[in-house]
């Protein structure tokens, strides 16, 4: 449908010719792509799984707890479950007992998830060993609509990490439990159309209801429930406000991990695609109307029907026109976003119309496009708009460009110990408190700490996860009294100041050695800082010194991580 509203053509079995946008149903690598667009970005459903995104929010929490309050309290299983048991009996409350939901790492769908009381009823399932988890605080107090548990399915548009930029779908879905909610007790916990949102479990209840309007059903637009909300006389645009910063702050997150995998598949200076991908935000609503994340799908379903059964074992795909307003408007508008023919038709229109400038007669009209006939679009920028407002929050966004920086080898995600001593010595972190055989000894508890956990072991070496944590204690060491967002911003100033200086100086001797050997710069280039270039005659041997010094400099600073 959004490929005949914009009157593309499709090629469901590929071409013999490079296509503009490739639209893959998976992942980054469901085909070999070299050129054009993919709607897919390498390592996202590494990324958001459960157990990664946790990890990532984490480490924001750390940094900056109140900023990402908006996710649930989470503990990693099995390594955390001692940790978890602990945290359950210290905050024990004979007056109220909290209840936790554990949902399975790769989970989907609602498979594999159910609500707990009490730690030891982990232990019981048996099956934590072989299946990682993620066990949350369970949010008891949500946001009811005709007494029924709701949550919203927001459409994301990663469109570039680089810069970033990032936009949001004016209007969800909001998918509703098909059973009256009540707080969880050891009576209801396993009643699943009561407690659990996910469409693909209620469809299954005799309670759901199918409805062609958007305001009614077990399937809604979000639209339609800010509708009712602004009647009740909520604060509507502070919710949106809201729901936006969470977006921004989750994308932030995420960022750091993405970019280890898209300069491991896509390598600097080497031909390839660019990225665009879209993502489901899955946000519940509190009472109090404060939205919390529940997760992130790297695939939200794009389908606009569903299975209705007209006999015992027969079924038949009937529209669904909730589905149809909101994914058709979000696909069609990511490919107008992203389409690479719209910046070549705009300057081809501009040199269409220069030479009738100034003309006296009328000119005919022009047929009109594909996008004058469009409405107009669906997705909002929020990300560079409100950079101002977020990007004190990019710390590790700077620390991951320093791990990938040490990488060395293209292609891989994981530092080994060379350029971790490269990254120590070339930053000058070691002193005599800190010597390079305590350098040596932090790799090596980190990584093997990290490597234990069941992180990719595809590679040897410190993924970026561990590279963060030994980051965060070198910072610690370093700026004692500081808080500890403080600690890492100063450090990475730090090593910033320290890597320019040093690249700088690298330049500085290269132009100087240039010079000493009655070298020319190269047609097109500027000397360096500080330096200039005597005239000299030309010809094939002063050209050579040049090339020869550059080549030195730059083997130089490959050898040093730069």
């Amino acid at each position: 449908i959004s490929l005949r509203q914009l009157r593309w053509k499709e090629f469901p079995f590929g071409r013999r010719l490079p296509c503009d946008i490739y639209w893959h149903g998976v992942s980054f690598h469901d085909n070999n792509i070299f050129s054009g667009q993919v709607n897919k970005f390498p390592g996202m459903m590494e990324t958001v799984r459960k157990i990664t995104l946790s990890r990532a929010m984490r480490t924001m929490q750390d940094l900056f707890p109140l900023e990402y309050n908006f996710y649930p309290r989470s503990w990693i299983l099995p390594e955390e479950l001692p940790l978890f048991v602990f945290r359950v009996m210290k905050d024990s409350n004979p007056s109220w007992k909290p209840t936790f939901i554990v949902k399975p790492d790769g989970g989907c769908q609602g498979d594999g998830i159910y609500l707990i009381k009490d730690p030891s009823d982990i232990r019981l399932t048996g099956s934590i060993q072989s299946r990682p988890a993620v066990v949350q605080e369970y949010i008891c107090k949500p946001l009811l609509m005709d007494k029924l548990k709701f949550d919203i399915r927001l459409y994301v548009l990663l469109k570039s990490l680089e810069p970033l930029e990032i936009y949001i779908a004016k209007d969800g879905l909001s998918r509703f439990c098909t059973q009256p909610y009540q707080e969880p007790t050891l009576k209801n916990l396993h009643q699943v159309f009561m407690h659990l949102t996910n469409y693909s479990l209620n469809i299954h209840s005799g309670n759901f209801i199918h409805s062609d309007s958007v305001n009614t059903g077990s399937k809604r637009t979000f639209s339609s429930i800010l509708c009712r909300l602004s009647s009740r006389g909520a604060d509507v645009k502070k919710l949106w406000s809201d729901i936006i910063s969470l977006v921004i702050k989750t994308i932030i997150a995420l960022t750091p991990e993405l970019k280890v995998y898209y300069q491991s598949d896509i390598p600097a200076g080497k031909p390839g695609p660019t990225c665009f991908q879209i993502l489901g935000f899955d946000i519940l609503l509190m009472k109090n109307l404060k939205p919390m994340l529940l997760e992130v799908n790297a695939n939200p379903s794009m389908r606009i029907e569903h299975e209705q059964e007209l006999s015992p074992g027969v079924f038949e795909n009937v529209p669904s026109p909730v589905d149809e307003e909101v994914k058709v408007a979000v696909i069609r508008d990511t490919l107008r976003l992203v389409d690479p023919q719209k910046k070549k038709r705009k300057d081809t229109q501009c040199q269409s119309l220069e030479p009738a400038l100034g003309a006296s007669e009328e000119l005919p009209d022009a047929p009109l496009s594909p996008e004058a006939t469009l409405p107009s679009l669906c997705l909002k920028q929020v990300f560079p708009k409100y950079a101002k407002q977020f990007s004190y929050l990019r710390l590790v966004d700077r620390v991951a460009a320093l791990f990938i920086r040490f990488l060395g080898v293209k292609g891989t995600t994981k530092l080994g110990p060379t350029g971790f001593r490269t990254f120590i010595r070339n930053c000058k972190l070691s002193n005599s408190n800190f010597s390079m055989a305590a350098v040596d000894i932090l790799y090596i508890d980190i990584t093997r700490r990290w490597n234990s956990m069941g992180i990719d072991h595809k590679e040897s070496g410190m993924c970026l996860q561990a590279f963060v944590e030994a980051f965060f204690c070198l910072a610690q060491k370093k700026y004692k009294s500081l808080p500890l967002h403080e600690q890492v911003e100063s450090l990475i100033n730090f090593c910033e100041c320290r890597l320019a200086a040093l690249r700088n100086k690298r330049l500085v001797w290269g132009c100087g050695l240039a010079g000493r050997h009655g070298a020319l710069p190269a047609t097109g280039a500027t000397p360096g800082p500080g330096c200039t270039s005597p005239p000299q005659p030309h010809g094939p041997q002063a050209f050579t010194l040049q090339k020869s010094s550059q080549l030195r400099a730059l083997m130089c600073r490959d050898r040093a991580g730069s």
